[in-house]
């Protein structure tokens, strides 16, 4: 450690240009990172905030909310299976609202995500201003807060549900609360039905419908509920999340994106350091005449590596800490910490890794040839 950190002060500004590329590989893998989370939670956070473990949908609907339709009263016999705690009903639609009396500012037309839940029911996020969904207040919804801050609706203001004639009145704010990509606004099981199955035949002559069931129990038996509950399919949360549309899709440009940025990184890295090691040959031809062996050189590498790889790649987080704070709230970037530790470690592996070609090199060097070039 002592020789490798003599030869990063000695040359200052060749390994100052050595760890600026490390920084910014590291840089741009933390904002692809957030930017693919953000996108992710953007699609389906409402969905990854359930406590859920299944989600029931109706037979042949792969998982995707708007291809599914069952009757509520199915609730029972699904409560009635081994290892169900609780059952809850869930609507989804995907609605435009616009204020009434010029009430909000900006555009006025809002794309949202009109889910239908029961009051009290496990499926209701945590207020965080104002109250919950409530059964008294028919048209009440629970927006997210992405609403109020962006397009300035507030507590009270009612707005019109573009294409019907139904009014809602937001009653209350939660927050990172997202359905496909649109915030989300939780409602009445009945209102959500009435703005859906308001034509004739719309609900396909299913009494009370909705379109899923979530399932709060570890111990749920998925095929038991199939063999019992005629004509539904149960999966788990994650194949629900995936189901989401575009979800799969638009993770997996993201991992590819990463993937190869980490390859090419791989390589980069190590050609500076195999470079650096060509350059001194001799000295560490002089090194081994006078007796230092080659696992001596190696530890003084690795050492000088991971140091220089190590606070590169913090400087890195911090830079993305630091350009998160100035992204448009509206960015859909969300940093996870786990994911920050995971490519931090990924980097500083793939970093002292790649110096393994330069300590392949060094136990190549014969001495006598080495001094050779000296003279």
């Amino acid at each position: 450690m002592f020789l490798a950190l003599k030869e990063l002060k000695h040359g200052k500004l060749r390994f100052t240009m050595i760890g600026l590329i490390i920084i910014l590989i590291a840089w741009l893998v933390f904002i692809l990172s957030g930017l693919g989370n953000g996108l992710s939670t953007l699609s389906a956070a409402t969905i990854k905030n359930w406590e859920a473990e299944h989600v029931v949908y109706e037979n042949g609907a792969g998982a995707t909310f708007s291809k599914s339709l069952l009757s509520q009263s199915l609730q029972s016999k699904i409560e009635a299976q081994p290892g169900v705690e609780e059952v809850a009903p869930f609507s989804q639609s995907v609605i435009a609202i616009l204020p009434i009396d010029g009430v909000a500012e900006g555009e006025d037309k809002v794309d949202a995500a009109l889910l239908g839940i029961e009051a009290g029911s496990f499926l209701h996020p945590e207020v965080i201003e104002g109250k919950a969904v409530d059964p008294k207040i028919k048209n009440g919804v629970v927006a997210n807060i992405t609403l109020k801050n962006t397009n300035g609706y507030e507590i009270g203001d009612s707005v019109a549900i573009d294409g019907s004639e139904l009014n809602a009145e937001i009653i209350g704010f939660v927050k990172n609360e997202t359905f496909n990509h649109l915030p989300s606004l939780f409602a009445n099981m009945d209102f959500v039905r009435e703005y859906k199955y308001s034509a004739p035949g719309s609900n396909n002559g299913v009494e009370d419908a909705i379109n899923a069931f979530a399932i709060l129990g570890k111990d749920v038996d998925a095929a038991q509920i199939e063999k019992e509950v005629d004509g539904v399919e149960v999966v788990t949360k994650s194949a629900a999340i995936n189901g989401m549309p575009g979800y799969t899709a638009e993770n997996g440009t993201i991992m590819m994106m990463l993937v190869f940025l980490i390859v090419i990184s791989a390589f980069v890295i190590a050609v500076f350091f195999y470079v650096l090691t060509i350059q001194k040959t001799q000295q560490f031809g002089v090194m081994k005449a006078i007796g230092a062996s080659n696992g001596f050189i190696a530890k003084a590498i690795v050492s000088q590596v991971f140091v220089l790889s190590f606070f590169s790649i913090l400087l890195g987080i911090g830079l993305t800490y630091l350009t998160a704070m100035v992204f448009p709230e509206e960015m859909p970037f969300n940093l996870d910490p786990v994911l920050v530790i995971i490519y931090g470690i990924v980097l500083l592996v793939i970093s002292v890794g790649s110096s393994l070609f330069s300590v392949r090199r060094i136990s190549k060097i014969d001495p006598l040839t080495a001094l050779g070039r000296v003279e």
